[in-house]
């Protein structure tokens, strides 16, 4: 389980680090995926967090289908099987944590274990979504409505939260400084 850094790092120190050392500075930013702050190492000097985090998910636009899949399996069901084996990372720790998710009551916690195996069945990869600012019930909600679509529409939808949790993560860890 990645920790998030006690002190938080500036993006003008994380543009003067070696690639190997940048990436371990950013690990959980994205979840269980180096590759995209791998990645997104060349584009240094980051004028600002928001230019890193625009890095990173150009990082991941560009990516082959299948690695895009892959970074999309790598998210744990919203109340699923990680949150039972707490074996979640501290970054989705925290942020499940936030939209209630791990206080669910036995008839929500039924929903969300219907909500995750018809999502998983239907587009092979876990429902993501940015939680932040959102309670249970609008995240059940905004689960059922996505269900409805079509593949490549929820593929796309995934990866653009993917880029808004990559965002929150950043403001919680990295600090620009003027």
């Amino acid at each position: 389980m990645s920790q998030p850094s006690p002190t938080p790092l500036t993006v003008a120190a994380l543009s003067a680090m070696d690639r190997d050392a940048f990436v371990a500075a950013l690990d959980g930013i994205v979840e269980h995926t180096s590759w995209a702050t791998e990645r997104a190492w060349p584009a240094r000097p980051f004028a600002d967090r928001a230019a890193l985090q625009a890095a990173i998910v150009e990082a991941i636009t560009q990516a082959s289908p299948a690695e895009q899949l892959a970074l999309l399996r790598q998210h744990p069901e919203l109340a699923g099987r990680a949150a039972i084996a707490n074996t979640l990372t501290a970054e989705s720790t925290q942020e499940q944590d936030r939209a209630g998710l791990r206080n669910c009551s036995p008839e929500e916690f039924a929903q969300l274990t219907a909500l995750n195996d018809a999502y998983g069945r239907r587009f092979g990869h876990p429902f993501i979504v940015a939680v932040t600012g959102m309670n249970r019930q609008q995240v059940m909600a905004l689960f059922e409505q996505r269900l409805k679509n079509d593949p490549d529409t929820e593929r796309v939808e995934a990866l653009k939260q993917v880029g808004r949790i990559v965002g929150i993560r950043l403001n919680d860890r990295i600090v620009d400084l003027a």
